[in-house]
């Protein structure tokens, strides 16, 4: 196994082992953006007005069941002749990545918000503040510790499910594996596995180095920081 991660041809030329680490990352961050940009506002809007409940929640449940490499192959013979070049597959595999995180990420944003102390929004209404100063002053800041469990975990299952990309043809680490199962190189196999699970690894551990800068002390009843 060392012998195949040290040999130099696998770290130069286009299908190289970083080229194929950034084209995981590229495909991840996007899907994981677009999730964001879709579950974190429906979250927090059930979350802090109480509609939608039971309709989220039929909602993530569903998306959660979907057979990610099915509708992948499904969506990449719709969008075919829809686009002539590599976006007749990005498309496709975008789509599936966003739709297995939008649950994560919107059930969590909506626990976080309700789990808020009503005595805390109470407390804020009777300051004065205003229905969305509630929400970003007050509600928000209290609901990240579970936010940023939704955001863990709908990123681990973006890096670990972003690999059926090189099933419809394009790259990403998937590739060692769908490259070495064809050619019976197992090695190969195990290193893609490999790479899949450090680069999980090391993307949650950024997000949990930001989650434990960014929320309050309090709120994990840790020690507060030293300023002096």
């Amino acid at each position: 196994m060392m012998n195949w991660f040290t040999e130099p041809a696998h770290w130069t030329g286009s299908d190289s082992i970083p080229v194929l680490v950034l084209q995981h990352l590229a495909y991840s961050s996007i899907a994981l953006l677009l999730a964001c940009l879709i579950g974190l506002p429906v979250g927090l809007y059930v979350g802090h007005t109480g509609r939608g409940v039971v309709l989220i929640a039929g909602v993530a449940n569903a998306l959660r069941s979907l057979p990610s490499l099915g509708l992948i192959v499904l969506l990449v013979i719709l969008f075919g002749p829809v686009f002539a070049s590599d976006m007749a597959f990005i498309v496709p595999s975008l789509i599936v990545l966003v739709l297995l995180a939008v649950p994560p990420i919107m059930t969590g944003s909506y626990a976080g918000i309700a789990a808020v102390d009503p005595a805390v929004v109470d407390a804020a209404r009777g300051m004065g503040k205003r229905p969305l100063q509630i929400l970003f002053d007050v509600e928000l800041p209290c609901a990240l510790p579970l936010i940023f469990s939704g955001l863990r975990s709908a990123t681990l299952q973006i890096i670990s499910t972003a690999t059926i990309a090189a099933y419809v043809s394009l790259g990403g680490l998937g590739r060692l594996i769908i490259d070495g199962q064809a050619q019976n190189d197992y090695y190969q196999m195990a290193a893609g596995a490999i790479l899949v699970g450090v680069l999980a690894l090391t993307v949650d551990l950024m997000i949990g180095v930001i989650s434990r800068i960014t929320v309050s002390p309090g709120l994990t009843r840790r020690p507060p920081r030293s300023h002096g």
